[in-house]
């Protein structure tokens, strides 16, 4: 009888641990901040990606411009909302040293071009086939917009769909 008892009580105790473990493994989970690695200030995660035209777009080599890079989907209503307002400033600041970099996540490139030719985009889209960019700027959900300034720093981040008043400014604010 004894054996039981020390046994049921080891067993019991291993349960405790287990849950215990488990219990800490999702709080931290949960409560850890989507962008600890991008921050305000913080140097944009460099990046290369595609467009539509097969042209290769590297975020460090926009050095010297601010950079409006913006993380959208097709299906996204408030992303497909704030396009062409942020496709009127792009022609308004792009020789002013503002440039935007469309981030299309994970989507086909016919969905997407459909997408560009209806709403007659003319800033450059590029697709993040396999979401490795979106994981390294901790993007969730979309639309989510990153002001870059001349030296490749974060200087403002945004959850949400823009108005074409809201996207002037942040243009005008990393203008370099």
């Amino acid at each position: 009888m004894e054996k039981k008892k020390r046994r049921l009580i080891v067993r019991t105790i291993i349960l405790l641990i287990l849950g215990a473990a488990l219990v800490y493994t999702l709080y931290a989970n949960f409560t850890k901040d989507k962008h600890e690695s991008v921050q305000k200030g913080s140097v944009a995660p460099d990046f290369v990606l595609t467009d539509m035209e097969g042209k290769k777009h590297q975020l460090s080599d926009y050095k010297g411009q601010g950079v409006f890079l913006n993380f959208w989907g097709t299906w996204c209503k408030p992303c497909e909302r704030e396009m062409p307002y942020i496709d009127n400033q792009y022609n308004k600041y792009k020789d002013k040293g503002v440039q935007v970099l469309a981030v299309n996540v994970a989507e086909s490139e016919y969905s997407v071009q459909n997408f560009i030719d209806r709403h007659k985009l003319s800033f450059p889209v590029v697709i993040d086939k396999d979401q490795q960019v979106m994981t390294a700027y901790g993007i969730d959900p979309l639309p989510y917009t990153f002001l870059i300034d001349k030296e490749g720093k974060v200087v403002d981040m945004f959850k949400g769909e823009l108005t074409e008043e809201i996207v002037r400014n942040h243009m005008e604010s990393i203008k370099p």
